[in-house]
């Protein structure tokens, strides 16, 4: 089966929304995910949330919001946590400044996985569809087409895939499993032996069943909730769908990791 693939280039828990003005528009929701203790990245953490470090020429969180309002979707809902949570409010502010429609916050008051920090957006997103954004992921080329295909998409999840050839790195990800059709049979978090070289990054897409999922989900053996479980179990059922993406794909914390590295 021939796959879309995104290649256009471009380059308890309270939560408030600051509007800018924009219209109500019926659109597809957006969920950024900027939690985190950042411990690699100590002692840089130490004084302020990992995705306010600077990549090149700006904080990272600008990246990532750049990659919703670029393909189209206008109203988001930030999730944060950690003594440094303030500093994306007066960074961000009410979001007009940077392309968004309508900006919301959410407060996520410990670490426990990305599914239970997706979990606080569940009245923000309400019966709508959303995708759901890492903050810490780079991508080269526009997610846009991607999100038009889940737009398209009748029911179900939708996951991004980037080609991975190192093994080893590899290891420290989420890798897609396929059966003899090309579909995907299950996402195994960090194997041993990769099932093939492809990774899945940081950009989700869930329907409405997301929120049935969640409150269901069992802790893993690091006592969080996997979002990689929640994808699992859209997997099971026969409802996800994925694209593979062209260009580079990374995780901005490794990539400020390894530039420490090389200077030390």
């Amino acid at each position: 089966m021939q796959r879309p693939v995104c290649h256009n280039h471009l380059w308890p828990t309270p939560h408030w929304g600051i509007e800018s003005g924009a219209d109500e528009a019926d659109q597809m929701r957006g969920v950024i995910l900027a939690g985190g203790t950042g411990s690699r990245l100590h002692p840089l953490t130490r004084i302020t949330n990992k995705h306010l470090l600077p990549i090149y020429d700006r904080p990272m969180i600008s990246y990532a919001i750049e990659a919703l309002v670029g393909s189209g979707v206008g109203e988001i809902m930030l999730v944060t946590g950690g003594t440094h949570a303030g500093e994306f409010l007066r960074l961000l502010g009410n979001g007009n400044e940077f392309g968004i429609d309508r900006l919301f916050y959410a407060y996520q008051e410990k670490a426990g996985g990305i599914a239970e920090a997706l979990a606080l957006a569940e009245k923000f997103v309400a019966g709508d569809r959303c995708v759901v954004l890492l903050a810490d992921n780079l991508f080269e080329r526009s997610i846009r087409p991607c999100v038009e295909a889940f737009r398209k998409q009748e029911r179900g999840a939708r996951v991004v895939l980037s080609k991975e050839p190192e093994p080893e790195h590899l290891r420290h990800l989420g890798v897609a499993q396929f059966d003899g059709n090309r579909r995907i049979e299950r996402i195994i978090e960090k194997p041993a032996e990769p099932p093939s070289e492809f990774a899945v990054t940081g950009v989700y897409f869930y329907d409405h069943s997301v929120w049935e999922v969640l409150p269901v989900l069992k802790p893993s053996g690091r006592g969080e909730l996997e979002i990689t479980d929640v994808n699992n179990w859209y997997l099971e059922r026969g409802l996800m769908e994925y694209d593979v993406l062209e260009g580079y794909w990374g995780d901005a914390g490794e990539s400020i990791q390894a530039y420490y590295a090389v200077h030390d």
